[in-house]
């Protein structure tokens, strides 16, 4: 473990270092970001990623970070739970709430509970209040390397009161280390997705990807300029066993297999450039998560969390090369 930098409220931030086999990963204590992540022989990263603290705490605050404790789009900025109304911060065009809040757990530095070679756990803690939202929260964030190069997250989330989780990894991906994704094979295990309105929102429908330019169940390669990706694809509608849901593969053919139990996966291809000096569609951000602004929708995946039930969440990334 060793120091990283400094936040602007003096709290100090350090990296770990995992590796096993071909994979290697540094994680930041702050947000439980995965900073950068290297397989042998390549000769760049496969994570778009910075050296320095200041940009995660300026143009890029989500790149590699845990965020929480609700990703995604909160329509309004309000939620209801047990019948009180809980106003949350408007962070996104004064009208809607991204990902908890500029105080979500991105932001915020968390306690290293263990380091080994191989492995690391992080925790955080939010106060009642924290985001908004109710409850005394404790989040756990096991990060574990196997042989020859799958990276394991393994999370936890606990309150000791009626509250909402959600959490998403929000690292952003591009195999080749190329100016963009352009000629990378996207593939999606899923058979419909959530239309959104022209902020982005939800509109609560259910949609077949058939017929569309949102069906990648045969992986294919999307170009710049298509119809804009930022959408939650529907794998399932609860949580389930562990299973490959989306494939990335740079024209080099190193490929990226994302694996989790969760109920969705939201697809952002960066058509805004975020890291200073780079340019749009750099990379694909794949964010293993339940279905957006389900407060909001009764007959979307429930993101309750109940005392008695913890929140659990497995997502792996398994790096390999197509023959």
């Amino acid at each position: 473990m060793n120091p990283f930098g400094t936040t602007r409220a003096g709290e100090d931030v350090h990296v770990l270092t995992l590796a096993q086999g071909d994979l290697r990963v540094d994680l930041l204590t702050f947000g439980a970001r995965l900073q950068d992540v290297r397989l042998a022989g390549v000769p760049h990263s496969l994570t778009l990623m910075s050296d320095r603290l200041s940009d995660y705490e300026g143009p890029m605050p989500y790149h590699g970070a845990l965020v929480g404790p609700v990703a995604n789009r909160i329509g309004a900025g309000r939620v209801t739970l047990d019948g009180m109304m809980y106003e949350l911060e408007r962070n996104q065009d004064g009208r809607m709430t991204l990902h908890s809040g500029s105080d979500g757990i991105h932001a915020r530095v968390w306690q290293v509970i263990d380091h080994a070679p191989d492995a690391a756990t992080l925790q955080l803690t939010l106060q009642d209040g924290d985001c908004g939202l109710p409850g005394q929260r404790v989040i756990t964030a096991r990060f574990t390397i196997t042989a020859p190069a799958t990276l394991s997250m393994d999370l936890t989330g606990t309150s000791d009161e009626l509250t909402l989780m959600n959490i998403a990894n929000h690292s952003m991906w591009n195999m080749d280390g190329s100016r963009t994704w352009e000629g990378h094979c996207l593939g999606i295990a899923a058979e419909h997705y959530l239309p959104t309105d022209n902020d982005n929102l939800v509109t609560g429908e259910i949609a077949p990807v058939a017929g569309t330019g949102m069906d990648f169940r045969t992986a294919r390669a999307p170009l710049p300029g298509d119809p804009m990706l930022d959408h939650n694809f529907c794998l399932s509608d609860r949580p389930t066993a562990l299973r490959d849901v989306v494939t990335l593969t740079g024209k080099s053919g190193l490929r990226m297999t994302l694996a989790t139990d969760r109920t969705g996966v939201q697809v952002f291809d960066n058509h805004v450039g975020l890291r200073p000096g780079a340019a749009p569609y750099e990379g694909f951000a794949l964010e293993a998560q339940d279905w957006p602004d389900a407060p909001a929708h009764r007959d979307f995946p429930s993101v309750l969390l109940k005392p008695d039930a913890p929140y659990r969440q497995t997502t792996t990334w398994r790096f390999d090369r197509t023959e």
